[in-house]
């Protein structure tokens, strides 16, 4: 019963650090798309620095989902969680490296031509934080219905993504002097459509862990 104890007290720190590793990928994102709008050199650097900041919350929230394994001898619902947590991390590091790829961008971008397609760029960043402030949600919550339906919400960025695609190649035939830029925001734009795939992961995970089984979402 102590050993019990000891391992639910231990997981809801693990929990607690989960949750600020979110709250920070969230916050970069926020950062990144006022970039986007501003070109803040400023801005840039304290999202780039707080890239370095998230990998080393994956090492240590990973390092503590270890040492539970091996000293608490978790089972069931207790395992699949800590084996989830590893999805969770790797995914949320990765959001966090698109957010930085963001802001490298947008630096790029800023004092160039205006595009109108950076309004689909836009979207996509903020249907992705809602996609991710969902799922956390769920996972917290142990909804699995809940990650369903936030993994739903990558449609939205898919067709974002195509649609930008569409846009910047007939652009390109268009006005070659733009290609070099128009390239930069095709391959951003990649990077968010990534995004929205890793916010599914989450969701994958969240539903393992509270179910038991593995699902593919939005095959």
């Amino acid at each position: 019963m102590q050993t019990r104890g000891l391992l639910s007290e231990e997981l809801n720190i693990l929990r607690r650090e989960l949750a600020l590793m979110a709250a920070r990928v969230d916050d970069d994102l926020g950062k990144a798309l006022a970039v986007l709008n501003s070109g803040s050199r400023e801005l840039a650097d304290e999202v780039k620095e707080s890239g370095k900041i998230v990998d080393a919350m994956q090492l240590k929230i990973e390092d503590m989902a270890l040492v539970l394994m091996a000293t608490q001898q978790p089972v069931a619902g207790d395992l699949r969680e800590m084996i989830t947590v590893f999805k969770l991390t790797s995914a949320l590091e990765r959001i966090g490296d698109y957010g930085v790829h963001l802001v490298k961008a947008a630096v790029k971008l800023s004092g160039k031509p205006p595009f109108r397609s950076i309004e689909r760029i836009e979207r996509m960043v903020l249907t992705g934080q809602k996609m991710l402030k969902a799922a956390f949600s769920a996972y917290l919550g142990r909804d699995a219905v809940a990650a369903r339906e936030a993994a739903g919400m990558d449609h939205l960025i898919d067709d974002d993504h195509k649609a930008l695609t569409e846009e910047i190649l007939k652009l390109m035939k268009k006005k070659p002097e733009l290609v070099k830029s128009a390239a930069r925001l095709l391959k951003l734009s990649g990077f968010m459509e990534r995004m929205g795939d890793h916010i599914t992961n989450i969701c994958e995970g969240i539903i393992f862990m509270v179910e038991g089984k593995h699902e593919e979402l939005n095959d």
